[in-house]
């Protein structure tokens, strides 16, 4: 059964209303949780490119990653959980795992199961939530994985257009 049915959902995937890249993140993380998504990225053998700038580097430890000078370039992992979607990580801060999501890609019932598939790997994984904040405005989330649930669940009320 779906985590969450695309009819009442897909206001929050509309990029006009949340832009096109929303904030998915899983606060109070560290650096072993980041090491653990790079992990379940090998595990489940998802596609994947590592890179600094244009460089693309094989992918290092998350140490590595997250060890860089002030104004070097933050490095980014691109993950396809399937071919036609792609989740690209930053490795701003250990704090906190982040990524960003193309709402275009995630159009209709079949691609909102990818993602929320996604979410929930990384949550059980981790154990922790994972939260899909509108574009730029972090704090303020519409779905998330939700550990006691385990699932992805609504955060915020639908909106009506």
């Amino acid at each position: 059964m779906a985590d969450l049915l695309w009819d009442d959902v897909k206001c929050f995937f509309d990029p006009d209303l949340m832009g096109s890249l929303p904030d998915v993140r899983v606060p109070g993380a560290s650096v072993e949780d980041w090491q653990t998504v790079l992990v379940l990225v090998a595990e489940k053998g998802w596609k994947c490119q590592y890179s600094e700038g244009e460089t693309v580097l094989p992918v290092p430890r998350a140490q590595a990653a997250l060890s860089r000078a002030a104004d070097a370039v933050c490095p980014d992992l691109r993950v396809w959980p399937t071919a036609d979607v792609l989740a690209i990580f930053r490795f701003h801060a250990a704090d906190e795992v982040d990524f960003n999501v193309d709402l275009r890609e995630l159009q209709g019932q079949e691609r909102l199961d990818v993602f929320c598939g996604f979410l929930r790997e990384i949550g059980r994984r981790l154990g922790k939530p994972v939260l899909m904040d509108p574009e730029g405005d972090d704090g303020h989330p519409v779905i998330g994985f939700d550990v006691e649930a385990d699932r992805v669940v609504l955060l915020a009320d639908p909106q009506v257009r």
